[in-house]
């Protein structure tokens, strides 16, 4: 998938959009907005009726980022199995310092794929030559769009925990 593209401003624009729509902030709440300062010791706690702890959208909010941005790089790519993979093991993480990790690797991986974005060589509208017709503009609006709906769900249990 590292065929030259054309550039036009019209696709410089749409990956500009789709930058700002990766990072959030317009519409909704930003990634780091949602964690700064979340009370870690209580992130292993469902609140009740939820389904979900803030660990568990966290890490699902990663690894779903994760299996999109390797899909989108490389055909040698195995995505985890449906739905476990997607899902922590357990409810809380381990400690703080397992917290923060899971964070930081959504960051870099974040910033990897907004680099496969800008790169000019990646066609946004062609299909991979793997897959069932995906490209990597569908791919970006699937994480914006997964990530959007997690991380409200995210703000809910933080606001629910704080009472």
């Amino acid at each position: 998938m590292s065929t030259p593209v054309k550039s036009s401003s019209a696709d410089a624009s749409l990956r500009e959009h789709l930058l700002a729509a990766l990072r959030g902030g317009h519409a909704h709440m930003t990634f780091d907005q949602c964690v700064k300062g979340f009370p870690v010791e209580q992130a292993g706690e469902r609140p009740a009726g939820l389904p979900h702890s803030a660990w568990e959208l966290l890490e699902h909010i990663r690894r779903a980022q994760e299996d999109i941005l390797r899909f989108s790089e490389s055909a040698d790519y195995a995505s985890p199995a449906f739905p476990d993979g997607y899902w922590p093991e357990s409810q809380a993480p381990a400690s703080a310092t397992e917290w923060n990790a899971s964070i930081r690797k959504y960051r870099k991986e974040l910033a990897e794929f907004e680099a496969l974005i800008l790169d000019p060589r990646q066609d946004l509208h062609h299909p991979f030559p793997w897959g069932d017709g995906q490209t990597l503009l569908r791919e970006a609006l699937t994480i914006i769009d997964h990530t959007s709906y997690h991380l409200g769900q995210l703000l809910l249990v933080r606001k629910l925990l704080e009472g």
